[in-house]
């Protein structure tokens, strides 16, 4: 564990999930795999559909509603039921697959193999703090055995636009009734977690799975209070 800033009280810790709690890359290519093959096989005028064009869909999207990107979720349903559109279904047939098409992204999107080692530390940390999870991503913690350690799970889109933008951080301090500077927002990302939490008066721990050089990352643009390589690190705070 090293420290670049004073760490004060802790009356809470929030959590980033994917690539933070778990390693979330191979969920990500296999769930993209998966999901563009159940869309090609839900109807015939859909099979020659390639990762492309639905990466095309998803920019026109965005062009078309800036503020998209907030809510991945509704972002890639969008985008799955403009392309079911394209393919000469109806607007009705098109809303009814683009949701089944969300039903299979949440199952393979969620089928995260979570660490003994999150397990055990979250565990203990919960014994002693509240703990809140704070994400840009669709991954549903209730799917995979991490909701229980969590008070409650806070996404981008409903709960807010996506980190490092304050709203969510702001949102878990109102609900955990807890001063922002009392909370500890724990994260791998330099720019969303770590910068965005100390923005906006939070405490940062910045988790380093993969040997990063905190002074060599480009975007590296704020000192976190602590750096960890091991979430269980997090223990010799209780």
């Amino acid at each position: 564990m090293r420290f670049y800033r004073p760490l004060g009280q802790i009356a809470a810790l929030t959590f980033d999930l994917d690539d933070t709690l778990y390693d979330n890359r191979q969920v990500i290519r296999r769930t993209e795999k998966e999901s563009l093959a159940f869309v090609r096989n839900y109807h015939p005028a859909l099979q020659a559909l390639e990762s492309r064009d639905f990466q095309q869909l998803r920019q026109s999207l965005r062009q078309a509603d800036p503020e998209i990107y907030h809510d991945v979720t509704e972002w890639r349903r969008r985008a799955v039921e403009q392309a079911m559109l394209n393919a000469g279904l109806s607007a009705r047939e098109a809303t009814v697959g683009a949701n089944a098409a969300m039903v299979n992204f949440a199952q393979w999107r969620s089928a995260i193999e979570v660490p003994q080692e999150t397990h055990d530390t979250l565990a203990r940390l919960a014994e002693k703090w509240p703990l809140v999870a704070i994400t840009n991503g669709n991954a549903q913690p209730e799917l995979f055995g991490l909701n229980d350690y969590f008070k409650f799970v806070l996404r981008a889109g409903p709960d807010g636009r996506s980190k490092p933008f304050s709203d969510m951080y702001h949102l878990a301090a109102e609900r955990l009734d807890v001063p922002l500077e009392q909370i500890l927002h724990v994260g791998d990302d330099l720019t969303t977690d770590v910068a965005g939490a100390i923005r906006c008066g939070m405490q940062a721990c910045w988790i380093n799975l993969l040997e990063g050089d905190l002074m060599q990352i480009a975007d590296s643009r704020l000192l976190p209070h602590i750096e960890i390589s091991r979430l269980a690190s997090l223990t010799t705070l209780i």
